[in-house]
């Protein structure tokens, strides 16, 4: 599969219940294709089967089908039951989107449609012998099953939770010392340091893969950060994908396509959005994480939970790892570029960007969203409790003059006015705010020692 695609077929939507149904719905840019025929239409999806026959049904329905898959540029696409009997959708599918099979068993199906007006559900033995004769169309249609919300999000965004899972690929970028903790071995071996121009610049030169050879990242944020700037800008765009080897790479960095180097001036000031076709987290990578990684790992758990109103820390690991990556990857799905609401994902982040620049990327990035986590609750008026006991943030040694000057360099500046990332209350973030500079400026020195 090429991505980015960010467009996501559900086969099978129909059969789910009414809780999970609505769940999709407040994803960005749900579209239901039998509701979008009805109102296309102006006619109800029996109205059409009972005045004209499934055979006219299924050329109206392959018509809307094909017209949004080629004009929505980012979607969820609630797709009927019968639609991949028809070859054109099931073509259009695997070149168009990642096409997810949601697992629901047959009974539990009849019982959830069995009082509807569906044309092809009136007997339970029809029903059921319809359900058989689809199965290897939905098997053959689908890129991944899935039974919940979060397995659907995950693979959208092609994220594979498995333990002892290998990537596939032609030339590794990789941390030394994640390589000599846990070898992998590719047809190319490159290993690198920072996520600087220079770094880049010599894996231009030494990289010998093909326009169709894959680059695998393999390490922390650092790492994926670079091995996707790297893919995206050599050759003009070459296929990648992302072993986070870190609790910030695993449930946040790796995720949702942003690629970047530092530069002196600012952090993440050159960079492209670049989709790895695969996200590879293996839980047992984090087994030799040092206990300070770990932590400052902690800091985006934090960060989503708030984001979120959950308390996501709370969760056994593997939990907690499934669900910040299916809630990033939910909010890059309905939002793949960063034009709107995806900002939230940066609750801490102006700060912390503002204070790892100062030290010249000396602070640990998991201790900087910390030390922002912070002033971003009080600009809130919200309780730093939660962040205070969990993460135990320091003030670090920083100039201050330094930091409010890679402050005001921050991505989300507009005019020349910073814009921040707030919380109406946990579960409510609000972006694009402005506080009076005054304030701000007061909140970043109340984080430097």
């Amino acid at each position: 599969m090429a991505r980015p695609k960010l467009r996501v077929g559900l086969v099978g939507y129909g059969f789910m219940g009414r809780a999970h149904s609505n769940a999709f719905r407040k994803v960005g840019n749900f579209f239901d294709l039998d509701r979008e025929i009805e109102q296309t239409t102006r006619r109800s999806i029996t109205d059409i089967f009972r005045r004209e026959g499934e055979t006219a049904f299924r050329t109206v329905e392959a018509q809307q089908t094909l017209s949004t898959l080629w004009t929505k540029p980012a979607a969820v696409l609630a797709l009927g039951g019968g639609a991949v009997e028809t070859a054109g959708i099931r073509e259009a599918l695997r070149d168009r989107a990642v096409t997810v099979l949601v697992e629901v068993d047959v009974d539990d199906a009849w019982e959830r449609v069995r009082d509807s007006d569906r044309p092809l559900a009136q007997s339970p033995e029809q029903f059921r012998e319809l359900y058989a004769r689809r199965q290897s169309l939905y098997e053959e249609a689908s890129d991944f099953r899935a039974g919940e919300i979060e397995d659907v999000m995950l693979a959208a965004l092609g994220i594979r939770i498995e333990p002892g899972r290998r990537p596939e690929g032609d030339a590794l970028i990789a941390d030394p010392r994640v390589l000599e903790l846990h070898p992998l071995e590719l047809p190319e071996i490159h290993t690198v340091q920072a996520k600087t121009l220079d770094e880049v610049q010599r894996l231009w030169t030494e990289l010998r893969i093909s326009r169709d050879g894959r680059i695998v990242g393999y390490g922390g944020g650092t790492t994926t950060d670079l091995a996707g700037f790297v893919a995206a800008t050599y050759m003009r765009g070459v296929p990648w994908t992302a072993v986070p080897t870190t609790l910030v790479g695993q449930i946040d960095a790796a995720i949702g396509g942003k690629t970047a180097v530092d530069l002196r001036e600012g952090k993440n000031l050159a960079g492209a959005f670049h989709y790895p076709d695969e996200v590879i987290i293996d839980s047992t990578l984090l087994s030799t994480l040092p206990a300070e990684e770990r932590r400052a790992g902690m800091a985006e758990v934090v960060k989503t939970g708030l984001l979120a109103g959950q308390e996501l820390w709370a969760l056994p690991e593997e939990q907690m790892i499934r669900a910040c990556a299916a809630f990033k990857a939910q909010v890059c799905l309905a939002d793949p570029f960063e034009r709107d609401r995806r900002a939230i994902l940066n609750l801490g982040h102006t700060f912390a960007h503002a204070l790892e620049s100062a030290s010249l990327y000396t602070v640990r990035h998991g201790d900087a969203v910390a030390l922002g986590l912070l002033a971003a609750l009080r600009l809130s008026d919200l309780s730093t409790d939660v962040v205070e006991t969990l993460l135990d943030p320091r003030p670090v040694p920083v100039n201050r003059g330094d930091a409010w000057a890679a402050l005001q360099r921050d991505k989300k500046v507009r005019n020349g006015r910073i814009r921040l990332v707030l919380l109406e209350a946990p579960g409510k973030p609000v972006w694009g705010v402005e506080r009076p500079e005054a304030d701000v400026r007061a909140a970043l020195d109340e984080l430097i020692a």
